[in-house]
Formats: structure tokens, sequence, C-alpha cells
């Protein structure tokens, strides 16, 4: 029997973890983006083992990846995106706080933590995440009080250091800034009350679909930062645990 997109997804992400995490630590070559952005020889090679897992599987379906850009027609009814190694300047710093992200447009999505093992996924309707070979539920709340915050100046609009200097967000939050794809499955799970960014339509980047899938599908309240449904030309993302949360930021980041 052929694999369901869920264990498409969470077999991709698995297979680029693994050439991330085994890669890790090693002096890599660079490829320059221009405006200070790389990617590692790292980055290619797991997105090189997530789209033969794609392929082996899915064969007709397209692939826009962050390193190999598109595969198959643009408009193909099912359309996978796929970053290979989000949080590039983490792992190149010799930091573990990277993940790896597998989405089907409109459906399935993976993200995986090459160095926890850990596999959140989502099949759009409900949220998980895999540890060991046993799945468990995601089940988000703002007990924490932490909200993570992507200060990547490249992110036109919104920017998240101007909600840090709000004075109420000291009294009621504490900032956390990881800059990758964990922050967003963190909101789910529970480990985060929050999480916002600056940028423009989020919700079709290969760097924040698979996040954003699995907040919405975990129950998070997920909008750009003026509060309007995510689509194209949407500006920035929060994502909230709950609606309180969700509404407390959007009051800072308004005012």
């Amino acid at each position: 029997m052929a694999p369901d997109d869920v264990e498409v997804a969470v077999a991709a992400a698995r297979a680029g973890a693994d050439v991330v995490r085994g890669m890790f630590g090693q002096r890599l070559d660079r490829i320059d983006k221009g405006a200070g952005d790389f990617a590692t020889a790292a980055d290619v090679a797991a997105e090189e083992a997530i789209l033969a897992v794609i392929r082996a599987a899915r064969p007709d379906d397209a692939v826009l990846g962050e390193e190999g850009g598109q595969r198959g027609p643009a408009d193909a009814a099912r359309q996978w995106l796929v970053d290979p190694l989000c949080g590039t300047l983490n792992y190149a710093a010799g930091m573990m706080v990277v993940a790896v992200n597998v989405a089907l447009r409109d459906g399935a999505a993976a993200v995986a933590d090459p160095f926890s093992g850990e596999v959140f996924f989502t099949d759009a309707n409900t949220a998980g995440v895999r540890r060991d070979g046993v799945d468990e539920r995601l089940t988000p709340t703002p007990a924490s009080g932490l909200v993570d915050a992507n200060l990547d100046w490249t992110h036109a609009g919104f920017q998240a250091v101007d909600l840090l200097t709000h004075p109420a967000f000291g009294e009621r939050f504490r900032p956390r800034v990881v800059s990758s794809s964990l922050a967003l499955v963190w909101v789910a799970a529970g480990r985060r009350a929050g999480y916002v960014t600056g940028g423009t339509d989020l919700g079709a980047s290969v760097h924040f679909a698979a996040g954003i899938a699995v907040c919405r599908a975990a129950g998070c309240v997920v909008t750009g930062t003026d509060g309007a449904p995510l689509g194209p030309g949407s500006r920035g993302l929060v994502a909230a645990a709950d609606a309180g949360t969700h509404e407390l930021l959007l009051s800072m980041i308004r005012s």
C-alpha cells in the first residue's frame, strides 16, 4: 500500500534531518546568496535527500525547494515546499537550533528537529509529534509566557524588535530568539506562548509553510501582524497558543 501524504512528509523530513545531523560540525563549503545570506553543502545535500523520498513516493508532484528552486510546473495541483535546513546561520555557527521543513501546499506537513529526533507533523486537520516511534497529539498553551521573535532585518515591514520595546511586553512575556521553524512548532507543542516575525506572503514560503500548517492544525491562532488571514500579499506573522495571547500581541503591535 502506498504511504499517505503525512508519512511521505515525515519520511522526507527525516531523510533531510539525517543529512543535517550527519554533517554537523564539519567544515562546509558556503554558497553566497547575497545580503549576508548563504547556504552550505549540508543545505544542498539535505534537499537532495528530501527530493529522493518525494520522487519515489509521489513522482508526479511538483517541488519548490529553497536551494534547487522549482521542479515541475509551478501551477501543479500538488506542490511540495521544501526548506532543507531552516536555521543555516545557527548551523554554520555550530548551534543545533535548526529544523527541516517539508509541506504539501494546503495539505500534510512535517518539521523535523535533527538533534532531538522529534518530528512535528500534520495531516492538515490534526497535529502531533513523533518521538522514538510514538505519536503524541500537540496541545498549545500560553503557560510558558515565552514569545519567540524573529529579529532578521531582511524581513520587510513590521520589525519584531519594536514589539520587544513595548512597555507591556515585558510585563506579560519574556522574549526568546530562535529564527527557525522550531519556534512555530514549539508554539503548537505548548513550549512557547507565541511567535512573531515580519515578512510578506509567509504562508506560501518554504521557510514557514510547514510550521504554519502544524500550528493551525494544533489549534493555534495564526494571522498576519495586522490580524488578517494569511494569503497573497499578507504581511508578517503572529502565531499564538490561544486567542487571548494572540489579541494581546496584536494590541502591542498596533500601538
